[in-house]
């Protein structure tokens, strides 16, 4: 059965003044709707991304952000590795130099200098790693913000009233204010050099505050060189102890820019805690700090006994400046013999057998180291003729005597 469709509407006039044909204008309607879907079909091809794009897109944008920061998180370390490194070498410098200038200032010059050397150019290193980290903090302020820059704990440090800097003391300065200072408390410095438990150095220190400072550190340091030249060797190492005791608090106190009074009970709790590394690193240095005592005060041993015998030396000088034990052993033989048994005679008839320019020089060198006293007579041809008048004395004697025995 066929229907017949009848127009609902009346077209307008086409542009050359007559009417579209109804048939047509439903075809071109048709053919319309067609273009339309096919162009929302192609719309939807180019827009569509591929099935595998939303899965690894983000997958390969997080990658390449999480290597980002494990870069710059261990770029980061090994700044802060190198700058610890070089705080650790100039702190040990710098105590090598304070123990130089406490303990042998003078004889120590050379070595003094070498080190103050190497500090300046420690000093410059560690700049040079802090310029590095500040530059590497103003790069890390200005990453884009993602879930890894965002999320960070807010509450993972301590705060300390930082210590202002101070001006740096002359050696003059220095020095009156470790005299008054020990002056003032060296009884309670070596009461606190006698302790050993950990709970009674910090409780002492607790009462003592003012004892937490390089003046008393350097007075155990002194303290020890004398126990070891007294050869107290015990007591020596109880001392030593304590003197690291307190220098291993200074350098905390140094890292941590604070007062020395202020953290010295964190020490005890770092050192109490068993803490494996700290407690090996805090014995190391024990045991080096005994060894440079062994050494400086041998050093002091070798010193103090030069000085007795020059000064025997001097006291043993002769009238023409010569020493009598130098003169005497480098006499002949049988000239030594003679001094030995004090024999004037054996020295006489000795010295007449001798070649007389080598008699006359070793006569001379006993009148001026006092070996040989010339008597009155001959005392006067001593001073001007010297071993040569007192030769020619001698073997005019012996000539006499040799006449007078037929």
């Amino acid at each position: 059965m066929r229907t017949r469709l009848t127009p609902t509407s009346t077209r307008p006039a086409s542009s050359d003044g007559g009417t579209r044909d109804n048939r047509s204008g439903r075809a071109c309607g048709a053919s319309r709707s067609a273009a339309n879907e096919a162009g929302k079909g192609r719309g939807r091809e180019l827009t569509m991304p591929p099935a595998s794009l939303p899965t690894w897109f983000p997958s390969c944008h997080l990658q390449a952000r999480v290597e980002r920061m494990e870069q710059f998180q261990k770029e980061k370390e090994e700044l802060d590795k190198g700058c610890r490194e070089c705080k650790r070498k100039l702190t040990e410098c710098q105590k090598k130099m304070k123990e130089l200038e406490v303990l042998d200032p003078e004889s120590g010059k050379g070595e003094l200098e070498k080190l103050q050397a190497e500090a300046q150019q420690l000093k410059n290193e560690e700049k040079s790693w802090e310029n590095k980290l500040e530059e590497l903090k103003k790069k890390e302020k200005n990453m884009p913000w993602n879930v890894d820059t965002l999320s960070k704990d807010g509450f993972s440090k301590s705060v300390f009233n930082v210590k202002p800097e101070e001006k740096e003391e002359t050696e003059e300065q220095k020095e009156k204010k470790h005299k008054t200072f020990v002056e003032r408390y060296e009884k309670q410095i070596k009461h606190f050099g006698m302790l050993r438990r950990w709970d009674d150095s910090q409780k002492y220190l607790s009462d003592n505050p003012h004892l937490v400072c390089e003046e008393t550190a350097n007075y155990l340091v002194i303290w020890c060189i004398d126990l070891e030249v007294e050869e107290k060797h015990a007591l020596m190492e109880q001392v030593a102890h304590q003197t690291i005791v307190m220098q291993f608090i200074l350098e905390l106190a140094k890292s941590l820019k604070v007062d020395p009074r202020a953290c010295f009970r964190q020490f005890f709790t770092k050192i109490k805690t068993a803490d494996q590394q700290y407690m090996e690193g805090f014995n190391d240095e024990l045991e080096a700090f005994k060894e440079r005592v062994r050494g400086r005060a041998k050093v002091r041993i070798e010193k103090a006994m030069k000085e007795y015998e020059e000064e025997e030396r001097q006291k043993r000088l002769g009238p023409g400046g010569l020493d009598p034990v130098e003169v005497y052993e480098s006499l002949p033989p049988e000239l030594q013999k003679c001094f030995d048994v004090k024999d004037v005679q054996m020295l006489q008839d000795t010295i007449s057998k001798m070649d007389p320019t080598e008699a006359k020089y070793h006569m001379q060198r006993c009148i001026d180291s006092g070996l040989w006293v010339p008597n009155a007579k001959t005392g006067e041809g001593a001073e001007k003729g010297g071993g040569e008048a007192l030769y020619e004395e001698i073997k005019k004697e012996n000539g006499d005597e040799e006449k007078g025995n037929p």
